[in-house]
């Protein structure tokens, strides 16, 4: 069988074969100690250079090259396959098998001595992996798979290889640390000592005043705040979608605003509202003699404070759902005499479902992973995720405990994964189709609109006084205890001064400031775009494996963030791959935590929407990518817009991910707060907060006006009628 001389519409082998033999012969194929953004600055070696000067195991990285260039010219697409793979092999072997200081297999050093060695990889590597994957997925798409599809191969190759490389090899390593002790040896004994501890499962709780183990509190509090959540969050999106709610502006922008906030700052808003000194229990104790108390310290307080961070991306995840479902369908229930309670019951609800069950996976794995909240307002309630930190940091510093802990976590997430599969089962739930639905939504039952009501205003006026707090307590001498109007906190942040060479950024907080919105804006477009490509990849095409691919998709959401950053740190601080102490790590480290929730988006939008549109379009003779592109985004931008937001706010408020990965000269807004407060600087650190909610509400604005509304053909009800920037919230 030949290849075709045609070039398909992924561009062609040949293209990909010139850029991988230009990796290989002009691009620096090792780092340097900035990492891979010292492009222009790194060693300029190539492949071929470092081969004849020193290291000659590069130069067999030249036959499967010569190898793919001989079937591109004789038309052999196993050939080419066979070839490129080996490539690729070749280049995994050669990085992993010799180190800096030698073999990187303890056997071969007794064998062979210390043997030779090399630096950290660099462009040249990464471009070659990179262009072989793609001639990798030609040579296979030409063979049969995926339907002959280049794109579909490629992408399948380009998305696993990432997530293995910065998912599963960190995690591995974090992982492997579990079986070994101190001195670095393995010791299955101890590992299942650890494992049995009491401290993860012990259920003293039942029987006493003290406490249950980690792992059983960590299971019912994301069982409570994801439940929860999740018919908050539908409350809101039915409110928002089915109601003529009165100042919709002020309503979307309330229901987002906890997204885009550090959430150790809403702990500390919590606090200084409820705690034993905080202004409402001392006015209940004023005016009604209640004594004060404790109460918001724990698992009360800390739900709270889970409930009001993470409703809103159920909420986001919701919305794009709950529009999504056919009006005509429900119009169809009612000409059959259905009531609007038996119409909601019998249609509604079960077309929403799979929305419901990603909203509740999403925020039950949040709650497992957040650790600002816990390590704010947790007081005596230990979960899982403040155990790993204190298991790293604290005065035992175990860091084989801390990996059997993230090993419980993994397997609550796994199990978690496999319930909302099976509650979704296969059914279908296609709402959006190739026709035009001129259909108009059904209102609310009475009943259920009431009852929502009765949820999300009392949860606004309390999110409304959370932000009154971050917003004031900035601006006061000492929030709580001396209101006296100031502005010094702001200018110890954000002073700008002047000098004999002009104008200049004095303030304390400038440098954390511009490094997080660089690593916020180079994070939120690929992480955006891996996340709906992976969706798409995961609902529209089926594959071997595509169960384990889907977990390892959620892995690096599921664990905690102290695990993720300890991870890059064992796994990127020497070669092949070496990231640390550079903005590059942090970007890396943003990108993969926060694909989920792109994809889980993506899926729940993509699960209402016919199959019948990808047929037409490959009808008319588009391919995958091009029916991807001008057909399935642009009904796809809910999610879209979802992930982007997500992206960019959490690169903004993350703490637990990068606090191991800053250094010196890379320093993030979330750690320089965190600082601050740690120093009892609070005015300080809630300046820097309310600054950074303003910087995301305005990013909210923009990102929503580029990314624009999806366009469904429906003819609009009255309360729907809202203007561009009425819709802030649409941003899912």
């Amino acid at each position: 069988m030949r290849l075709p001389t045609k070039a398909s519409r992924f561009g062609g082998p040949a293209p990909w074969l010139f850029a991988a033999w230009g990796a290989l012969i002009l691009l620096p194929w090792y780092g340097s100690e900035r990492g891979l953004a010292a492009l222009v600055t790194g060693p300029t070696t190539s492949a071929i250079v470092a081969g004849l000067t020193g290291k000659p195991w590069l130069l067999l990285l030249v036959l499967p090259l010569v190898a793919a260039t001989l079937a591109v010219r004789a038309g052999r697409p196993k050939l080419l396959a066979w070839a490129a793979g080996a490539g690729l092999l070749l280049l995994v072997v050669e990085a992993f098998l010799i180190g800096g200081k030698g073999w990187s297999v303890v056997a071969l050093t007794g064998a062979f001595g210390a043997g030779p060695s090399q630096p950290a990889l660099g462009w040249g590597a990464l471009f070659l992996a990179l262009t072989l994957s793609i001639v990798l997925a030609h040579g296979l798409a030409r063979q049969g798979w995926c339907k002959g599809d280049a794109f579909t191969v490629g992408a399948l190759i380009v998305v696993s290889g990432s997530i293995f490389a910065f998912v599963g090899y960190p995690i591995a390593c974090m992982l492997i640390s579990a079986f070994k002790d101190n001195a670095g040896h393995y010791d299955l004994a101890m590992f299942a000592t650890k494992l049995g501890d009491a401290s993860i499962w012990g259920l003293d709780c039942l029987q006493s005043s003290k406490s249950c183990g980690v792992a059983w509190n960590s299971l019912a509090q994301g069982v409570i705040v994801g439940v929860l959540s999740t018919l908050l969050g539908l409350a809101f999106a039915l409110v928002a979608a089915r109601t003529t709610f009165p100042f919709p502006r002020l309503f979307r922008v309330i229901s987002v605003l906890p997204v885009i906030t550090p959430p150790f700052v809403i702990g500390l808003a919590l606090i200084l509202m409820f705690g034993r000194a905080g202004m409402v229990t001392a006015m209940l104790t004023d005016l009604f003699g209640l004594p004060r108390s404790r109460w918001i310290y724990g698992m009360p307080g800390l739900t709270i404070a889970q409930l009001l961070a993470f409703t809103p991306i159920s909420y986001l995840v919701l919305l794009g759902v709950v529009q999504g479902v056919s009006p005509s369908l429900e119009e169809a229930s009612q000409t059959l005499r259905s009531g609007r309670w038996r119409t909601f019951r019998h249609v509604t609800w079960p077309l929403i479902r799979p929305g419901l069950a990603n909203a509740f996976l999403i925020a039950f794995i949040e709650s497992l992973a957040d650790f600002g909240n816990p390590i704010m307002i947790g007081g005596n309630f230990r979960v899982l995720s403040t155990s790993i930190y204190f298991a790293v940091v604290g005065a035992a510093q175990d860091q084989g405990q801390a990996a059997v802990l993230a090993i419980v976590l993994l397997v609550f997430t796994l199990a978690a994964f496999l319930l909302q599969r099976l509650w979704v089962g296969r059914r279908s739930y296609v709402t959006v189709s190739g026709k035009g639905d001129a259909g108009v939504p059904v209102p609310l039952p009475r009943g259920l609109k009431i009852a929502c009501l009765s949820v999300v205003i009392p949860w606004m006026i309390l999110t409304a006084a959370v932000y009154a707090i971050i917003l004031a307590g900035g601006f006061v001498a000492a929030i709580g205890s001396d209101n006296t109007p100031t502005l010094k906190h702001f200018v110890t942040a954000f002073a700008i001064g002047s000098g004999d060479h002009g104008w200049f950024l004095s303030g304390s907080a400038w440098n954390s400031l511009i490094t997080t919105l660089q690593v916020a804006v180079l994070s939120m477009i690929p992480t955006a775009a891996l996340g709906i490509v992976t969706a798409y990849l995961l609902n529209r095409q089926r594959f071997a494996g595509q169960g384990l691919f889907e977990f390892l998709t959620m892995m690096s959401f599921a664990i905690p963030g102290t695990v993720i950053g300890i991870s890059y740190i064992l796994a990127f601080n020497t070669p092949p791959i070496e990231l640390t102490g550079t903005a590059t790590i942090m970007i890396v480290a943003f990108v993969f935590r926060n694909m989920p929730v792109g994809i889980r988006a993506g899926l729940a939008n993509l699960s209402q929407i016919d199959r019948s549109l990808d047929e037409a379009s490959f009808t008319l003779g588009a391919r995958s990518g091009l029916t991807l592109r001008r057909v399935i985004l642009p009904i796809l931008r809910p999610a879209i817009a979802t992930s982007m937001v997500y992206a960019f706010v959490r690169a903004i408020t993350s703490v637990s991910a990068v606090i191991f990965l800053v250094s010196g000269e890379y320093n993030l807004a979330t750690v320089y707060i965190v600082g601050r407060a740690e120093f009892g600087e609070y005015g300080l650190a809630i300046v820097y907060s309310a600054v950074l909610i303003v910087i995301m509400v305005l990013a909210l604005i923009a990102i929503q006006a580029i990314v624009g509304e999806r366009k469904i053909g429906r003819r609009p009800a009255a309360a729907e009628r809202t203007s561009s920037l009425d819709r802030v919230a649409e941003a899912s």
